[in-house]
């Protein structure tokens, strides 16, 4: 069976940094140029990406995007740990900095795994040898952000409209369209049953390991959102014959 890189609190293969670094170049919160203490860089040109799969493609996005909703706090952590200005790091590579500090709070400031057959980044290595020098201060950083905001989790850090658009998204429904070049509605139910997911009628009538078929589109399934990491790693979305809507 195909094998996809599991979305865990592991890290990520160096391209994956690479194309969130690109993709935040251009999505970050430009300051006044009065008030900047972080510096980026140069994002006049678009920046070329080469996506491994669609899988690489979703997950550089969301770690481009995590980076974005934090940027605030990062960029706080980054200068009170007196781990940025570093004159041996550019300012084209401050965004690959951001992005691999944010997985790293993620990961509890925990090192990463190498992943097998990797194409290792020199630069990637390089900010991670970096990060993993201030370790100890930035999560010394992190915590006295956390008491001098009064914030439980970084969650609490995120803006009151955002946090607001994620709680109402993360509790829609989840559509994935069937690939019917590839299976048929009832391979995908009799695979579905196999893992123990049971057809019900409507969204009302959804329990947690439970599944509809959409009454309007019937090549379109529906699943509760807190099945989303499950769905994610079954064989039926490596191989594409389920697509998330």
């Amino acid at each position: 069976k195909r094998r996809v890189t599991q979305i865990e609190k592991n890290g990520y293969p160096d391209s994956i940094y690479i194309n969130a670094a690109k993709i935040f170049q251009g999505i970050h919160i430009e300051k006044n140029k009065d008030g900047m203490l972080v510096r980026y860089g140069d994002n006049s040109e678009s920046p070329m990406m080469a996506f491994k799969d669609e899988h690489s493609r979703r997950v550089s996005y969301e770690l481009a995007f995590n980076a974005l909703k934090y940027q605030d706090l990062l960029e706080e952590i980054l200068l009170d740990s007196k781990a940025y200005p570093c004159h041996s790091i550019p300012d084209e590579l401050t965004c690959l900095l951001v992005v691999m500090l944010y997985d790293l709070q993620d990961r509890k400031f925990k090192k990463r795994r190498i992943f097998d057959e990797e194409e290792l980044v020199a630069e990637v290595e390089e900010i991670g040898h970096y990060l993993y020098r201030y370790m100890t201060k930035l999560a010394a950083a992190l915590a006295r952000c956390r008491i001098k905001y009064d914030a439980l989790s970084i969650e609490c850090f995120v803006p009151e409209n955002i946090w607001k658009q994620e709680q109402r998204a993360s509790a829609l429904p989840l559509c994935f369209w069937i690939n019917t070049f590839k299976i048929s509605l009832e391979d995908v139910i009799r695979d579905l049953e196999m893992k123990g997911l049971t057809k019900v009628e409507s969204v009302s009538d959804f329990d947690h390991y439970t599944y509809a078929v959409d009454q309007h589109c019937h090549d379109v399934l529906v699943f509760p959102s807190s099945l989303r990491e499950e769905l994610l790693h079954l064989d039926l979305f490596a191989d594409c014959k389920l697509l998330l809507q």
